[in-house]
This record gives C-alpha cells, structure tokens and sequence, in this order.
C-alpha cells in the first residue's frame, strides 16, 4: 500500500534535508511534495536574510535594512532546526503510520539522533546569536536616537 500514491519517505533523510537544507524547505518538499505551502514559505525569509547579510558585509553594520533583515534569517534556520529535531526523535512507529505504513525504508536509528542533536546545538547557536543581534541594534538605534535628541531643560 502506498501512502497518497506517494512512494514512502525516511526518516533519516527528513531529519538530515531539514538540518543541511531546511531554510530553502527541502525537508517539506520530501515530506510533504512540491505543493507544500510552508515549504515555499521558508525560501523567502532564508533570501532576505542571506541579502541582509550581504548587504551588511558590504555596506557596513550601519546599514538599517539589513538589520531588519537578518533576523529572518536566523529565525529561519533556527525553526527549521526545530523541525530536524522533531523528525529525527519523533518515535519510528509514529513515523512509519505517517509516512511509510508498508515499513519500506530502512532505519537509521543513530543517524536520526545525531541529526537531531545536531541540529538541537546550530539551533540554539543560532538563536541567541539572533536575540543578542536584535538586543544589540535596538540599544544602537534607541541610543543613537537619545543622542540626537535635544536637551530638555
């Protein structure tokens, strides 16, 4: 029996596209096919982040558009790892009734969890590098902006 006519998926490449590929939604596009809205989704916020990045390498960090748009890129890839996490533990019976009901693909139990923690660790990193960014531009801009403003007597 095939699952929606759809050949059966492993969890062990699931786990792996979301952690190497996630921000372009690899992982939803093998999951869940090419008509997967949240796959399509993830394409833009990962562009406009790797533009932020560029844009801030080469104009310098006083560039305001790519402040705004290098959190979309963390944010991103900081959900996406979630989600390799998520499909590299989520329990193999669970997985199979999903994905695979005819058990068609073969399992790579230490694979899934060293995705999963692989992911866990450039998650987290990934995270707080993009909160103490946000932090740290937002005291710039706020004492950018007292600085500028005139004394009050």
């Amino acid at each position: 029996m095939n699952h929606g006519g759809r050949a059966p998926r492993s969890k062990t490449v699931a786990t792996w596209l979301a952690f190497l590929g996630g921000g372009l939604g690899l992982h939803r596009f093998y999951v869940h096919g090419w008509r997967d809205a949240w796959g399509w989704l993830l394409i833009a916020p990962t562009l406009a982040g790797i533009w932020g990045a560029l844009r801030m390498r080469m104009l310098g960090q006083d560039d305001v558009l790519a402040w705004l748009l290098v959190p979309w890129l963390g944010l991103t890839l900081a959900a996406t790892m979630l989600e390799a996490v998520v499909y590299g533990l989520t329990p193999r019976e669970r997985w199979l009734a999903r994905h695979d009901p005819d058990g068609r693909t073969r399992p790579w139990p230490w694979l899934d969890v060293i995705g999963a923690i692989g992911a866990a660790a450039v998650g987290a990193v990934v995270l707080i590098a993009t909160i103490a960014f946000v932090a740290q531009r937002s005291f710039e801009w706020q004492a950018a902006r007292a600085g500028s403003a005139p004394a009050r007597r």
